[in-house]
């Protein structure tokens, strides 16, 4: 079994064999990431890393990724510190980036950006976010946390918590768990629901999803609660985020008797409160962690 998929721009783009090929080899990667291991499989190997969004746990983690594999990288981490700021367009530097690495991860505040950029390179793209789109590997990170610390993805049932309008990883994070045919509840404000296309999407390929603003309802069962916080960034209206904010507050009284695992793509506000870092409930720096042998997993398998 091989990994064929030049680019990693949208999970939509990932057959469930592709995903377990990633996770496989992820675990592989695992002892490298702790250092337990040494490896120079990706020695010479230069990954250009365009940051046009804030990043703290994607970028260094493929940073680390990279360098874990005997590689380096090259780039910005804001487009202040690059020639965007003397009125460079997206296309040329993408271009003049591209020639310079052997793969490039871009993340962008504009929807569809990696796409665009996959077409006007050689090297393969990684898509590290595109504004309320797609984060294919931070989903690929959060399935492997769900198998490592759970077991079979498709026995699972996941509550996906909080702004699931904006938030880009429970957009493709939906996608992956119906390719797994996990049940899945979606627990939002009315005005921060999952979008209807992918509700659409979901029940086109057979996958009925409970919605509720009550997160009560779903804490009997769901063996995940994937919380994410109320993106300020993504509101047009400032009065509307205020209307919302800290919607769900998830903390150790409100857990009592559930034997769900806590989530979360980091980095969080309010929706999750500190007595849970050190509980078994919490499990998001460890989930932040696994980005590590993920990444390096994708990387391996792109980079040729």
């Amino acid at each position: 079994m091989g990994f064929n998929l030049k680019n990693i721009i949208s999970i939509k783009d990932f057959s469930k064999r592709d995903i377990e090929y990633i996770l496989k080899l992820a675990e592989e990667m695992e002892p490298i990431a702790r250092s337990k291991e040494k490896s120079n499989a990706l020695s010479g190997s230069i990954l250009g890393m365009l940051f046009y969004e804030a990043s703290t746990r994607t970028r260094l983690s493929f940073e680390t990724a990279i360098k874990r594999l005997g590689g380096s990288t090259v780039g910005f981490a804001e487009a202040g510190t690059s020639s965007v700021t003397k009125g460079e367009n997206l296309t040329d530097t993408v271009r003049i980036v591209g020639e310079y690495t052997d793969a490039l991860v871009i993340r962008h505040n504009m929807e569809g950006t990696a796409r665009y950029v996959a077409e006007m390179v050689d090297v393969p793209v990684i898509n590290a976010g595109d504004g309320a789109g797609q984060h294919p590997t931070q989903t690929l990170l959060d399935l492997y946390t769900m198998k490592r610390i759970l077991g079979d993805i498709e026995e699972l049932h996941v509550a996906l918590v909080g702004d699931l309008k904006y938030g880009r990883t429970v957009h493709s994070l939906s996608y992956a768990l119906a390719m797994f045919g996990a049940k899945m509840s979606f627990v939002s404000p009315p005005e921060l629901k999952m979008p209807r296309e992918v509700l659409h999407d979901l029940a086109a390929a057979g996958v009925s999803v409970q919605e509720t603003e009550d997160i009560r309802d779903v804490l009997n069962y769901a063996d995940v609660l994937y919380v994410t916080r109320i993106q300020k960034e993504r509101f047009p209206d400032p009065q509307e985020y205020l209307k919302i904010k800290g919607a769900y507050t998830i903390d150790s009284k409100i857990l009592k008797g559930s034997e769900a695992i806590v989530m979360h793509p980091l980095p969080r506000v309010d929706e999750i409160s500190h007595d849970l870092d050190n509980t078994p409930y919490g499990r998001y720096f460890q989930q932040a962690f696994y980005g590590v042998p993920v990444r390096m997993a994708l990387l391996k398998s792109i980079i040729k």
